[in-house]
């Protein structure tokens, strides 16, 4: 018995780390791939302020125009700022070798990163930067520390600056943030914007998601109407047998 405890335990300790990112906890945040207002939203951020340096080389402007319910006009006027037709895969304006020469290395694709890390992994990630006198770029990040990325929407956010404590062996461990200076946006329009991006990185990791809803639905209602015609069926058959 206890052999049997203690392996599953053991098979559940990497979903256990997965879940806490490995760098403390995560903030919880609500997808909803059916909120097209709030994908475009996303959309828009993506492609004004993530999309100058990372790239998301699996997604098409069109694929992604059609799925959210953008119009080709719009879609024309307002998001291929780096690309000149609609069917171009979204690609970073900024070439590959420079960006590795200003921040060491070059910024990774975003296609599918809410996917490998986790919706609520992102979330708090564009939720955690605060200002580090020894970093490079002058920003640190509570869940990526020592990452190479500035907080480019530090003027909606503000700044901030991490309130760590040190534990009876001396190991620092974050406490909490404080605001040193006031953003445009308040605390709650920054996280909805930041909830808006999540939902968009989370459709953007897996599109077919979208047409699978609606795909799932008339599973369902295909399988109910089996199921009643199965079980029709087999009262039939055990009529003769009675």
């Amino acid at each position: 018995m206890k052999r049997t405890v203690f392996l599953i335990c053991l098979l559940l300790a990497p979903l256990a780390a997965t879940a806490a990112g490995g760098n403390g906890q995560l903030d919880e945040v609500k997808i909803d791939l059916r909120d097209k207002q709030a994908l475009q939203r996303g959309a828009r951020l993506f492609v004004n302020f993530c999309l100058s340096c990372h790239s998301a080389g699996y997604m098409r402007y069109d694929r992604m125009g059609k799925d959210l319910g953008i119009p080709e006009a719009v879609l024309k006027d307002n998001f291929l700022f780096s690309a000149h037709r609609p069917g171009d895969l979204m690609k970073a304006t900024m070439p590959h070798d420079d960006a590795k020469l200003w921040f060491g290395t070059a910024p990774p694709d975003l296609s599918l990163v809410a996917r490998s890390r986790g919706p609520e992994w992102f979330y708090t990630y564009m939720r955690s930067f605060y200002q580090d006198e020894v970093s490079p770029s002058g920003w640190n990040n509570r869940v990526f520390p020592h990452v190479a990325m500035p907080h480019v929407l530090y003027e909606w956010q503000g700044t901030q600056q991490a309130i760590f404590h040190k534990d009876e062996h001396g190991q620092q461990h974050f406490e909490r943030f404080e605001l040193t200076k006031a953003g445009s946006m308040s605390p709650e329009e920054y996280d909805a914007a930041m909830h808006d991006l999540t939902n968009f990185m989370v459709y953007l990791g897996e599109p077919a998601k979208l047409h699978r809803y609606n795909i799932g639905v008339f599973v369902l209602i295909f399988m109910a109407i089996f199921t009643l015609l199965m079980y029709a069926l087999k009262k039939e058959y055990w009529t003769d047998v009675k």
